[in-house]
C-alpha cells in the first residue's frame, strides 16, 4: 500500500497519496483537494509547489548538487560540449560520435537568419536592448515556420533544431543592431560558440589564441546555463506551452521572463555593482558593511539564491573559468580582485553565512563576459542562448506527459464583496 498524508479540516480527514522522486524527494498529491474539500493551497511564488514531474534536472539546494539526466554539472562542464549537453537534455542520453555529428551538422545547416527575421529586428530603433530584439525574432519564427510547430514528430524535431540554431544568430545580430552595425553572415564551418562570436565580432579580434580560448570559454558558460529545473523562465515556457502554443512563442515568453533583473538580468546588475565599487576606490570591506546596513539603500548583487543554501556549483565552475581564461591569456582584470574580496568576506562573516549568502552563478559570469569583450547589455541574451536547450527539453517533456494539463493556478480573492451598480452623473 502506498504512503499517504492525512489532513484534517473542520473535523473532516482527507487522505492524499505521497509521491517519491528518484532522488528521494517527497510530495503529496493535492490534485483531489478542491474537489473533495473545497479548499485550495496558498503558496506565493510556488516555492513549495511541484508543478510537474520531470526527469531532466535534479537540484539539491541544501547540498549544492546540480545534475542533468544524472550527470553532474561539474563533469559536463569539464568534458562535454554545449551541443552535446543540448542533445542530452532533449533526448535523455549523451550522444555517441555519430549522433553528435548528425545533430551538430543539422544545427550548423540552420544558422543563417531569414530575411524576414532581419527585417523584424531592423524595424526596431537602434540602441535598444538585445533581449527585445531576441524575443521579437523568436516570435517572428512562428509565422515563418508554422509547419514546424505542428504536432508531427518530424515537425517538432525540426522546430527544436531551428530554435537552437537561430537563437544564437538572432542574439548575435541583436548585438550588432544595438551597436548600429551591419549583419555578419553565419559561418556553418564553425562550431556553435565560434559561429556566435563570429557573427558578433567578425574579424574585429585578430588574435587567434584569444579567439580560440574565448570560444572554448563561451561553450562552457552555455553549458552551465543550459537548465536549472523549474525556475521562473522555464516555468513560464511550460505554462505558455501547456495551452499548446507553438514552440517559438513559448520560447519567446521564456526570454521575457529571463530578462528581469531578479533572474537572467542579474549578471548585468552584478557587473554594474562591481564597476561602481571599482570607480569608488575598490573598498570591498566598506561595500560589505554597507550591505549589512539596513538603512543603506545599497544592495549586494550576485549573492544568495532562491534555491541554493550553500555555494552554487555553477558559481564554482564560473570562478574557475574566469581564473583559467585570464591566466591563459595573461590578462589583468581588476574587477575579479574586487569580486574575490567580496566573496572572501562573505564566506568568513557570520552575517552572510547565517543568511546563506554565497556567490551564485551570476557573480563570476559577468567578469568572464567582460574579459571576453562582450558588452554588458548582451549578458542576459547569452544566458537565453544557453537556457534555450533546457527550455526546449521541458517543452518536449511536457508534450509527452500523460498528465499534461493547461496551467491554471487558483487565487484567494481579497477584493470587494458583491455590490450594486448605482448610476451617477459624474461617472461614465
Amino acid at each position: 500500500m502506498s504512503e499517504t498524508v492525512e489532513v484534517k479540516i473542520g473535523g473532516e480527514t482527507y487522505s492524499f497519496e505521497v509521491i517519491e522522486g528518484s532522488e528521494g524527494e517527497k510530495a503529496f498529491n493535492i490534485l483531489p483537494l478542491r474537489k473533495e474539500s473545497k479548499f485550495i493551497t496558498l503558496d506565493p511564488g510556488y516555492g513549495n509547489t511541484g508543478s510537474c514531474k520531470s526527469s531532466i534536472t535534479f537540484l539539491d539546494g541544501e547540498k549544492g548538487i546540480l545534475r542533468h539526466r544524472g550527470y553532474a554539472i561539474e563533469d559536463l562542464a569539464a568534458h562535454a560540449s554545449f551541443t552535446g549537453v543540448a542533445y542530452l537534455l532533449l533526448y535523455g542520453e549523451l550522444p555517441n560520435e555519430e549522433e553528435h555529428t548528425t545533430f551538430d551538422n543539422l544545427i550548423r545547416a540552420n544558422y543563417a537568419l531569414d530575411d524576414e527575421i532581419i527585417k523584424v529586428i531592423d524595424a526596431f530603433p537602434e540602441n535598444g536592448h538585445p533581449m527585445a530584439y531576441l524575443s521579437a525574432g523568436l516570435s517572428a519564427m512562428s509565422a515563418l515556420y508554422p509547419y514546424y510547430g505542428d504536432e508531427s514528430e518530424s515537425g517538432h524535431d525540426m522546430a527544436l533544431i531551428q530554435i537552437l540554431a537561430k537563437i544564437a544568430s538572432i542574439a548575435a545580430y541583436s548585438y550588432r543592431k544595438s551597436e548600429g552595425k551591419s549583419l555578419i553572415p553565419a559561418d556553418p564551418s564553425l562550431d556553435y560558440a565560434s559561429n556566435f562570436l563570429h557573427m558578433m565580432f567578425g574579424d574585429e579580434e585578430e588574435d587567434e589564441a584569444f579567439k580560440r580560448v574565448r570560444a572554448e570559454t563561451l561553450d562552457n558558460l552555455l553549458i552551465i546555463h543550459a537548465d536549472h529545473e523549474q525556475n521562473c523562465s522555464t516555468s513560464t515556457v511550460r505554462m505558455v506551452n501547456s495551452s499548446n502554443a507553438n514552440l517559438y512563442t513559448s520560447i519567446s515568453a521564456g526570454i521575457g521572463a529571463l530578462w528581469g533583473p531578479l533572474h537572467g538580468g542579474a549578471n548585468q546588475a552584478v557587473m554594474e555593482m562591481l564597476e561602481s565599487i571599482h570607480q569608488d576606490g575598490g573598498d570591498t570591506e566598506r561595500t560589505m558593511d554597507r550591505a549589512k546596513d539596513k538603512s543603506d539603500p545599497f544592495r549586494l548583487m550576485g549573492f544568495g539564491h532562491r534555491v541554493y543554501k550553500t555555494y552554487d556549483p555553477r558559481a564554482r565552475i564560473a570562478k574557475a573559468g574566469a581564473d583559467a581564461f585570464l591566466t591563459k591569456l595573461g590578462m589583468n582584470e581588476p574587477l575579479i580582485d574586487i569580486a574575490m574580496g567580496l566573496e572572501k568576506r562573505a564566506l568568513e562573516d557570520e552575517y552572510f553565512v547565517q543568511r546563506n549568502l554565497y556567490p551564485n552563478v551570476d557573480f563570476y559570469t559577468g567578469i568572464i563576459y567582460r574579459a571576453m569583450k562582450i558588452p554588458t547589455n548582451m549578458f542576459t541574451a547569452l544566458f537565453a542562448v544557453g537556457r534555450s536547450a533546457g527550455w526546449l527539453a521541458h517543452v518536449v517533456e511536457l508534450k509527452n506527459d500523460p498528465d499534461k494539463r493547461i496551467g491554471r493556478p487558483r487565487q484567494i480573492y481579497t477584493g470587494e464583496n458583491a455590490r450594486d451598480y448605482v448610476a451617477r452623473e459624474d461617472r461614465a
